[in-house]
């Protein structure tokens, strides 16, 4: 249980961190406009799919394959969490 809260508490970590901060994943770089926030969510997100790899593979002891509509389903819930740092960004200013 602790280890699916943590890793949903990742999960909207990382899809916030290109709205919050206006370096490019939080490292480098500086992002000026909108499609490059845009941009920045794309390696957010395959970073979390891979921790979500392990941590399924830690806890399962398996990973089990995926089909597309996994794959188009946490792409929608990742927008989705993303969205309060979205209205932080653009919104709110």
């Amino acid at each position: 249980m602790l280890t699916k809260l943590l890793y949903l508490v990742l999960i909207l970590f990382m899809a916030n961190l290109g709205w919050i901060s206006d370096k490019w994943l939080g490292i480098a770089g500086r992002v000026n406009q909108l499609w490059q926030r845009f941009a920045a969510l794309v390696p957010a997100y395959l970073i979390t799919l891979v921790i979500a790899y392990f941590v399924e593979q830690l806890v399962m002891g398996q990973v089990w394959p995926q089909g597309w509509e996994f794959y188009s389903i946490t792409v929608c819930l990742f927008l989705v969490f993303s969205f309060p740092g979205f209205v932080y960004c653009v919104l709110w200013k």
